[in-house]
Order: structure tokens, then C-alpha cells, then sequence
């Protein structure tokens, strides 16, 4: 006989989802079949399958070790591959992680461990998740971020985590806000509207004023945080989440994302990665705002987390507000000795 303890982690599910889960190898006639026989029971007694699963909960399966063996592939070899992890925020339910550039949010062809392995490895080794439990529940992120893009990851640990998370992502109750540097001088703030529409075979989005086929209407606010000589570092909110919206938002208006391999401009992209060793789309989700929220997580109500902008940021930035700095310098220098002798600047 096999007992299984329903914890906070697989606590708000159907019962027959959970039995999916655990007996991985096992059809679902099966399945069905051991709870009408009783074979499988929740709480000491007979059960349909839709029942839904609190903590505490009991679970019996009364299986021979051969058909146990048989039917439950446990994943007690996950492989766990640990990296640093930047934790901004952690509880019971949710983990919120500083994503930096260059890591995949989820598991994508290729086997390149993501976001998710990391986390899972993360949480294994400080002993908030169990092999065992992976059996039946796997943290995940709620929201996804390019790889190029760094910031601010919602995790959930729980399933409630998970569930509530991706919610308040859906319904865009969540205020996200980003920061870019991208080409151009640009002052003031504005509310953008367009149409957006995803090449599936090139991965790549466009951006029209009016709509079309399957395009999406997607709405992006920005403002200017800072100028130096032709760039312009922005605070973004990203109003609809649609796939490389603010890329190519920004780009349709003439102010592409400096370091953008898709939608930035070539030239300023090989000149940056020169001169300040820019690689990758400088876009980072720096803060996040929870709306007011009931029950389970109103703990979480009116809170803010930010993710410290990457160093390179104000680097290049730096770099650029020199540089112009020196243009300047040279040209008015150069104004003054063309003067000379000519009643010198008029201007003093």
C-alpha cells in the first residue's frame, strides 16, 4: 500500500489530475477503474475523481509493489543544475527572481536548461520542495521574459502561487514596468497604441497603426528617465503583453532598443557592442506593483519590487554623455581658434 500526504503543493487540484500525475505511465481507465474498485481511496473512503484535493488529505493506493513500480515512474534522477539565483522576494507561496539576460524563462529544443530547472534545483536544496513531490506538482515561472531581456520573474512554489500569479498576469492587474535605453533623444512620456501581428515561422513581430488579419491591439506608456548625447534610457509600462511588444513598439516609432538583434539599428548595435560591449537588447522588467488582493494573498497588497537595473546600464549611458560631451568640447574650441584674430566670439 502506497499513502500520500496532500500538501499546500498539490492542494486546489481535482484528485483524478493528481492520480495523472503520480501514476504517470498508467492510462486513465486504469485510473478510473482502481477508484470504483476502491483501490484507490481519499480520506478512508471511495471517491469519483473530481473531489478537490485540501492539505492533510489522505490518499491509499492499495497497489502490489510490481504494479506500483509499474504504473509510477517517480522522478527521484531529476538532474539538478544549480547556478546563482538573484531572489528578490520569497514566501510560501511565490518566488520573485532577477532574471539576468541570456537565460531562458522555460525549457525550450535543445535541452538548454532554463529558469525553471534552476529553480527547482534552487528549491530542492533548501529542502521547500521534495524528489517526491515532484511527482505530483512542478514550480514553474507565471511570467516569461525574452532571453535577452533581464528582470523581475514571478515563480510559483505552490500550486495556489502558480494558479493566483498567472490570474493577476491575465488580467493585467499587475503593473510592470521596464527600463531600456534605446536610439534617439526623446523627452516627455506617451501613450502608444497599434496592431500587432507574429510571423510564427521567423519569430518575429510588426507593428501597424491600424488593424488587420489576426493582428492583436496592444497599448505600451513610457516616459523619459534620462538623455545623454543620442540615446534616451525609458521607463516602459507594458499595458498589453503581447510577444516582443515593447522591441517592437518602440522600434515602429523610430526609437529602437540599443543591443536589439530584431527590431535595433545594425550600425548602432556593432558600435555599442565595440565601444561598451553591449550584446544583447538593453531591456530590463525593473518593478512590479501588486494591486490590492483578498484572502490568501492579501499580504501581498500594494507591494512593489524592483530589481536593480545591470551595471551597464549606467555605463553606457556614462560612456554616451562623455563622448558628447568631448563633441561638444572640440567643436567649440575649434569655433574659438577660427576666430582668432577676427575680433574673437562676439558672445564673450
Amino acid at each position: 500500500m502506497i499513502t500520500l500526504t496532500i500538501t499546500a503543493n498539490e492542494a486546489g487540484q481535482r484528485f483524478d489530475k493528481l492520480l495523472v500525475k503520480y501514476l504517470n505511465e498508467a492510462p486513465k481507465s486504469f485510473i478510473y477503474k482502481m477508484l470504483r474498485k476502491k483501490n484507490i481511496t481519499l480520506n478512508g473512503k471511495k471517491a469519483s475523481g473530481s473531489e478537490l484535493l485540501a492539505p492533510g488529505d489522505e490518499v491509499r493506493l492499495f497497489f502490489s509493489d510490481e504494479t506500483a513500480a509499474k504504473f509510477h515512474t517517480a522522478d527521484f534522477n531529476f538532474n539538478r543544475i544549480r547556478t546563482e539565483l538573484d531572489v528578490i522576494y520569497e514566501d510560501a507561496h511565490i518566488i520573485l527572481i532577477n532574471k539576468p539576460a541570456g537565460m531562458l524563462s522555460q525549457k525550450a529544443d535543445g535541452g538548454e536548461p532554463s529558469l525553471v530547472e534552476y529553480l527547482i534545483t534552487y528549491l530542492l536544496d533548501s529542502g521547500s520542495l521534495t524528489e517526491v513531490q515532484l511527482a505530483t506538482f512542478r514550480p514553474s515561472v507565471c511570467n516569461r521574459l525574452d532571453r535577452n531581456t533581464s528582470g523581475i520573474v514571478i515563480c510559483g512554489k505552490s500550486l495556489a502561487g502558480l494558479q493566483e500569479m498567472s490570474r493577476l498576469l491575465k488580467e493585467r492587474a499587475v503593473h510592470k514596468y521596464y527600463r531600456c535605453i534605446v536610439k534617439g533623444r526623446m523627452q516627455g512620456e506617451r501613450h502608444l497604441k497599434g496592431y500587432l501581428c507574429k510571423d510564427h515561422g521567423t519569430n518575429k513581430v510588426t507593428v501597424s497603426d491600424r488593424p488587420s488579419g489576426d493582428a492583436q491591439p496592444i497599448e505600451t506608456k513610457y516616459r523619459t528617465i534620462a538623455a545623454a548625447g543620442g540615446l534616451t534610457m525609458l521607463e516602459v509600462l507594458l499595458i498589453t503583453g503581447r510577444s516582443h511588444q515593447i522591441r517592437a513598439h518602440l522600434s515602429s516609432i523610430g526609437h529602437p532598443i540599443l543591443g536589439d538583434p530584431k527590431y535595433g539599428d545594425p550600425e548602432m548595435n556593432s558600435r555599442y557592442r565595440r565601444l561598451c560591449g553591449v550584446k544583447n537588447q538593453l531591456l530590463h522588467a525593473y518593478r512590479m506593483e501588486f494591486p490590492e488582493l483578498e484572502g490568501t494573498f492579501a499580504y501581498l497588497s500594494g507591494r512593489c519590487f524592483t530589481a536593480p537595473i545591470p551595471e551597464l546600464y549606467g555605463r553606457v549611458m556614462d560612456d554616451d554623455r562623455s563622448r558628447r560631451a568631448e563633441k561638444l568640447q572640440f567643436t567649440t574650441c575649434k569655433g574659438v581658434n577660427s576666430n582668432a584674430g577676427k575680433g574673437g566670439n562676439k558672445n564673450g
